[in-house]
């Protein structure tokens, strides 16, 4: 089977750390230095390096990434676990700049499927309001 979008990076990246992740998340918080790869989001010119490497390219590459058993499976977990953090906001979790991020990478998933499970969590966290910039890097109006 090909990679054709190079998938393999997250789960290398995620290998020796995702259970911590998860851990750490279920806790009620998230450790930013995972947030590129555990939450990958639309490339849009940011600047970071991490954020350039783990950045997904298209619609269809968020596409494959849910579709992977490996990666799909831990997105929807992370998803999960913060539908079980009542009384939190995304803020508190992830602080502001990586609750940004958290909402990016969302609204990219959300658009590339129709999973409920995305959709509940941008209702309860983000007002069900999609990211702007996400948007726009998708070309679709906001």
């Amino acid at each position: 089977m090909t990679d054709e979008y190079n998938l393999q990076r997250f789960i290398d990246a995620q290998a020796p750390v995702y259970d911590n992740a998860l851990s750490i998340l279920r806790r009620g918080m998230m450790c930013s230095p995972y947030m590129d790869f555990i939450f990958p989001r639309l490339t849009t010119g940011f600047e970071e390096t991490s954020a350039t490497l783990f950045a997904v390219g298209s619609v269809d590459e968020a596409s494959a990434y849910l579709a992977s058993p490996v990666l799909g499976g831990r997105y929807r977990e992370c998803i999960g676990a913060l539908q079980h953090l009542p009384g939190l906001s995304a803020d508190a979790v992830f602080g502001d700049i990586d609750a940004q991020k958290l909402h990016a990478s969302l609204t990219l998933f959300s658009e590339a499927s129709d999973e409920y499970l995305l959709e509940t969590v941008l209702e309860v966290w983000f007002d069900s309001l999609l990211e702007p910039q996400t948007m726009k890097g998708l070309g679709r109006t906001y």
